[in-house]
């Protein structure tokens, strides 16, 4: 059972979380919410204090689940950003491995909501 944070999604958004879940909460999602993060950031801290817990409950959360990488650190293979981030905490939306859109920051819980449900509806909804 999915947390329901808010029932105010951009249909586009909706869209695009209800066709990455389908049937199941646990299908493979093409999608990925980075969190870039560096010890001592007061603003990674507010986030997680704020929103990382309930992230995993949300739709938004199910949809794209979160990975935490240090700004300092290598990527991985397979992520492909238009920049390196400069900023923590930045959260970059991957699609299949390949930036969609980045916020960078954290403007509090109202606005990092309304951020992430515009970036979730420039995803391409998969092929059902």
């Amino acid at each position: 059972m999915l947390f329901n944070r808010r029932s105010s999604l951009t249909w586009a958004a909706a869209a695009v979380l209800a066709a990455t879940l389908g049937n199941t909460a646990h299908a493979a999602t093409p999608l990925r919410l980075i969190m870039f993060e560096q010890d001592g950031c007061p603003w990674c801290a507010r986030w997680n204090q704020e929103i990382g817990p309930i992230y995993p409950k949300t739709t938004e959360g199910e949809a794209a689940p979160l990975t935490r990488l240090d700004i300092h650190a290598a990527l991985p293979n397979g992520i492909d950003l238009v920049r390196k981030p400069q900023f923590t905490p930045t959260f970059v939306l991957l699609e299949d491995g390949k930036e969609v859109g980045r916020i960078e920051g954290y403007p509090g819980a109202d606005f990092f909501w309304g951020l992430l449900d515009r970036l979730l509806s420039k995803a391409t909804p998969p092929k059902a």
